[in-house]
């Protein structure tokens, strides 16, 4: 696992009425702190990928459909610099990732119609310098690929 990257398991709670899930709480150990939370929709087979952060962590998790996450160590720092993990997150396996800055990150949507993304990182959007750089999703040093692998 790559360095400072947490995986929390999502509990739902159901009854007749419907289904709460709790995903982020100030109390879980790696919460840092609230700067916004956002919701960004993808399109089945589309790629949104990669980005990376200087300052910010993301607290990411699938609520509607399907995506492979992927992410990488660009820390030259970090233990785990170079290392990529691998993460299926949504509605068949709810979970929230906490990437901390330094890594890229990305995603495909892999299930029939669209997946919907909850994000609460730690710093606001900044319209007039963002925090954020990011690298073509297919032509890059990333040793990954986001081709199906079937067999």
């Amino acid at each position: 696992m790559i360095d400072g990257v947490k995986v929390k398991k999502l509990a739902v709670h159901p009854d007749e009425r419907g289904r709460l899930m709790e995903m982020l709480r100030s109390d879980d150990p790696f919460f840092e702190k609230f700067g916004q939370v956002y919701v960004t929709a993808t399109y089945p087979g589309v790629v949104k990928a990669w980005h990376k952060h200087e300052r910010q962590a993301d607290n990411m998790a699938c609520v509607s459909g399907m995506v492979k996450l992927a992410l990488c160590d660009a820390r030259k720092d970090s233990p785990t610099c170079g290392e990529v993990n691998q993460f299926y997150m949504g509605i068949h396996n709810p979970i929230l990732v906490h990437i901390p800055a330094g890594v890229y990150h990305g995603w495909l949507c892999i299930s029939e119609t669209e997946s919907l993304v909850v994000n609460c990182p730690t710093e606001k959007y900044d319209y007039d310098r963002p925090d954020e750089q990011r690298l073509d999703p297919h032509d890059n040093d990333i040793p990954y690929t986001w081709a199906r692998r079937d067999g």
